[in-house]
């Protein structure tokens, strides 16, 4: 059974712990500030595979420079999800600082890039909305992740699919891996095995 970690990234306010408890009791927790960092685990079944589910949520980031983010959550985990919160432009500033320093730690070079869905909450206030849905849409093509608006207080269906989503790429990314070590592997075998055998049939 795989194990999959993910890490929820964002400002205070923008209610990604609301985000994270509806996906996992489909439940609406209302907004709260918390000051710790909180592990959740859920067993979870995507395309009939099951998976341990690990989702870190740290205490919210406030600062829009770049040690806003968590070194802990930033190599630890398999994906991520970077919230901003529609009506505070500053929240959505503070996404972009994330996407880039994810960017930046976490380049894989053949492995693939770690997946990332970028995900404005409280789509149910869009009357008061400071980012639109295409600036949102536009910032996650540059940095090449997924992107979905949402609303926690309101939804649990879009919310649901952006994790399987997410989920589903973590685990594929990780298989990938896996392939790749194990064909490294039987490749380096198979040149052990030639030349040991390579240098007994000089000898005869």
């Amino acid at each position: 059974m795989s194990n999959i970690k993910l890490a929820l990234l964002g400002s205070e306010g923008t209610g990604k712990s609301a985000v994270l408890v509806r996906f996992l009791t489909k439940r609406f927790i209302g907004e709260y500030a918390s000051n710790t960092n909180s592990l959740y685990h859920k067993r979870f079944s995507v395309d009939g595979r099951q998976l341990n589910l690990e989702v870190f949520d740290p205490c919210s980031q406030q600062s829009t420079e770049s040690q806003c983010v968590l070194e802990e959550p930033m190599n630890w985990a398999d994906g991520f999800i970077v919230v901003y919160n529609i009506i505070d432009r500053t929240s959505f500033l503070n996404a972009n600082n994330i996407l880039q320093h994810i960017k930046e730690v976490r380049t894989d070079g053949c492995k693939g890039e770690v997946p990332v869905c970028l995900v404005g909450n409280k789509q149910d206030l869009c009357h008061a909305r400071q980012v639109s849905e295409e600036e949102g849409r536009t910032l996650a093509q540059e940095h090449r992740c997924l992107f979905q608006e949402v609303s926690a207080a309101e939804d649990h269906q879009e919310i649901s699919v952006l994790f399987t989503d997410l989920i589903r790429s973590a685990a594929e990314r990780l298989r990938r891996r896996t392939d790749m070590r194990r064909y490294s592997g039987s490749k380096s075998m198979a040149k052990l095995i030639n030349n040991v055998f390579g240098k007994r049939r000089k000898s005869v």
